[in-house]
C-alpha cells in the first residue's frame, strides 16, 4: 500500500512538472517579444537627408511593432515602406514572433530629414527604436560609404 502511494505521488509530481514546463515563458506562445538588432548601418549622406538600415530579430513567441525612431541627428525621423518603387511614411512595422523586421536598401527603411550635421564614414549615429510592447532599444548606426549595400557583397 505504501509503495502504491509513493508511485502515485511520483507520477503526480512528474505530471505537474511537465504541465509547468509547458507553461514556461521562454519562447512559448504567450511569451514577451525578445528583440535584438543586427546589421545596422547608415550610408554617408550626400544631402540633408539620410536613410538607416537594420534588422530587428524577435526570438520571442509574441510579435511586436516598431512604432518610431528617435535620434539626435534629426528632429524629423520617420519610418518608410517602399512599394512599387515608391516610398511612403508608415506609422509602424510588424516584428513577427520568432521572425524579423528587415529594413534594407530598396525596401523599408528609417528616414532622417533635415540633418543637424552630415555624419562622415567611420562615425556612428545613435538612434533609439521604440516598440509597442518591448522597451526601447538604443543602437549606434555605423556610417558606411554612400554606396554600401551588404546584400550585394
Amino acid at each position: 500500500m505504501n509503495r502504491r502511494r509513493t508511485a502515485l505521488a511520483g507520477a503526480l509530481a512528474l505530471a505537474s512538472g511537465l504541465t509547468l514546463a509547458g507553461c514556461s515563458s521562454d519562447g512559448g506562445q504567450d511569451s514577451e517579444p525578445v528583440l535584438k538588432v543586427v546589421g545596422a548601418y547608415l550610408p554617408q549622406p550626400v544631402s540633408d537627408m539620410a536613410a538607416g538600415f537594420l534588422v530587428v530579430q524577435n526570438s520571442g513567441g509574441t510579435g511586436d511593432r516598431l512604432t518610431s525612431v528617435t535620434s539626435p541627428l534629426s528632429d524629423d525621423v520617420t519610418i518608410h515602406e517602399t512599394k512599387n518603387q515608391k516610398m511612403r511614411e508608415v506609422s509602424s512595422f510588424e516584428v513577427p514572433a520568432n521572425g524579423e523586421l528587415d529594413l534594407e536598401r530598396g525596401g523599408n527603411h528609417i528616414m532622417f530629414m533635415k540633418l543637424k550635421q552630415k555624419p562622415k564614414q567611420g562615425e556612428k549615429v545613435p538612434v533609439e527604436l521604440h516598440f509597442e510592447k518591448a522597451d526601447p532599444i538604443k543602437v549606434d548606426l555605423p556610417v558606411k560609404e554612400t554606396t554600401h549595400n551588404p546584400k550585394k557583397q
